[in-house]
């Protein structure tokens, strides 16, 4: 009877021999690839956590990504305001301090540089961070204003700002030339101011009437059209006497007329001659009245009547004089067709940062949109636009005062007013933005790393602790692969 050897495939030795495989085969890949197994299935009990913790990681990777096109967009932002800040200080800088020599074009100097400093906030203001256009609100794929050539000088059919000021100021100044107001003498002894047309928006608006004079009578301003009249009565006034008319503009300033009696001849600027009877010298206050009424509305009232023109234009829709100028009565809105259009994006009631939103976290979001048609970079537009758009005759006799009332206020325009949006705040809502997203990605950071932490514990495995196991196993292997070995060649003789 023949005894067969010890088979290797179905005794115990055997079967540990390739369990024991098999393991250094697992712990081989593990030490590999750093993780427990290649599949879930092989990962444990603690897999359900990992799958978690990645779901949440992709989620704090999504918002990552968000705050760095975001930050990008308001770093790029943030650059353009401050542009326009610099411009804005310049040109306040140089309008307060300006002299008044005026070139051959009709222009000072800092006129002339605030043409390339307008060309330059049309510029900026068309800003884009990738493609989307900062300044358009809501509407990111379309450009933010209209050139500074449309803007200033019109397009086709269609107005531009010069042409709206040369309107409006044709109508404030109104056929006399007066601003329109009317000088008359309703009696020999008086003299009486009154506007031309009630409610109209054009022109001097009187405000009030004062007097010193010795035995005159002042009234006013009252009536539809308002008016003021002063009656010297029975007796001249007495040397150095004065009286004094207040007139609103149109920008909202206000501007006074101040004569004095005087016996003096030739009689000083700023006077009137005191006659030889009531009669004579009411004469004489009327035509000085008239002349001082004339330089006020060729000199401040031009330059208000520009910056009033550049709001009506840079208003939503721009307004325009109705009907001929010098008489007209009325504002009427301005048409695609007949005026230019300065802004060109999105212009929504709702509020200009709303306009871009960005969630940052599950629970938060910012916004950081922004519109160029907002108060405060329209404030400093439209104040630009009318210094470089304003021309005098280069050898008027009004053209110095005219340019110096401008550049008083330009200069006030571009200041900084308590109550008024500045372009400081818009940056300052920006700057929020960016701190909100900071702190989200100092918490993501935080939570980043216990949620990497929850995953490793449940994937990875220490290749120190591995490397130990897979020697122990090559060990091991060796004596049962020995053994088996051994068992595999006996026999009856050699067992006996």
């Amino acid at each position: 009877m023949a005894i067969n050897g010890v088979s290797i495939g179905s005794n115990v030795l055997g079967q540990s021999a390739r369990k024991l495989t098999d393991q250094l085969a697992s712990l081989s890949t593990q030490l590999t690839t750093g993780k427990k197994s290649t599949t879930y299935a092989g990962m444990g009990v603690n897999e359900g956590f990992a799958i978690a913790a990645r779901s949440q990681l992709s989620n704090i990777s999504g918002f990552t990504d968000t705050m760095v096109k975001t930050n990008t967009t308001i770093g790029v932002a943030n650059t353009a305001l401050q542009t326009m800040v610099s411009i804005g200080n310049q040109t306040k800088t140089a309008a307060a301090n300006t002299s008044q020599t005026i070139g051959s074009n009709g222009q000072t100097l800092p006129q002339q540089t605030a043409i390339s400093q307008f060309s330059t906030m049309i510029g900026v203001l068309n800003t884009q961070s990738g493609d989307r256009y900062i300044f358009s609100g809501a509407a990111l794929t379309t450009p933010s204003v209209a050139s500074a050539e449309d803007i200033l000088n019109g397009k086709d059919a269609a107005a531009g700002l010069k042409q709206v000021i040369a309107e409006r100021n044709a109508a404030d100044l109104g056929t006399a030339g007066l601003g329109r107001v009317v000088v008359t003498q309703p009696s020999t002894t008086s003299v009486s101011v009154a506007e031309d047309v009630a409610g109209s928006p054009f022109g001097l608006k009187l405000k009030a009437i004062t007097s010193t004079l010795a035995g005159a009578t002042v009234t006013g301003p009252t009536g539809s059209p308002a008016a003021v009249s002063v009656d010297l009565g029975a007796s001249n006034p007495a040397n150095g006497d004065k009286i004094s008319l207040s007139f609103n503009l149109p920008d909202g300033t206000t501007e006074s007329v101040t004569l004095t009696a005087s016996s003096v001849t030739p009689t000083p600027v700023g006077s009137f001659a005191i006659g030889a009877t009531p009669d004579a010298t009411a004469t004489n206050l009327n035509a000085a009245v008239t002349t001082a009424i004339g330089k006020l509305a060729n000199t401040s009232l031009v330059a208000a009547s520009a910056l009033q023109a550049s709001d009506n234009f840079f208003d939503t829709p721009p307004q325009r004089v109705s009907g001929t100028p010098a008489t007209a009565t009325a504002l009427v809105d301005g048409t695609l067709t007949n005026t230019v259009q300065w802004y060109t994006g999105e212009a929504g009631a709702g509020p200009a940062r709303a306009t871009s939103t960005a969630r940052i976290d599950q629970s938060i979001a910012v916004q950081f949109g922004a519109r160029a048609n907002e108060d405060a970079i329209r404030n400093q537009l439209q104040t630009i636009a009318a210094f470089a758009a304003v021309t005098v005759a280069p050898t008027g006799v009004n053209s110095g005062a005219t340019v110096a009332a401008l550049s008083q206020r330009v200069s006030q325009n571009l200041s900084t007013r308590p109550g008024q949006q500045s372009i400081t705040d818009i940056q300052a809502d920006l700057s929020t933005a960016q701190v909100a997203m900071s702190d989200a990605k100092s918490r993501q950071t935080q939570t980043k790393t216990m949620l990497q932490g929850i995953v490793d514990q449940a994937e990875n495995v220490s290749t120190d602790e591995v490397a130990t196991q897979i020697l122990a196993l090559q060990t091991a292997l060796s004596a049962s692969y020995q053994t088996t070995s051994m068992l595999s060649q006996l026999s009856l003789l050699k067992f006996l």
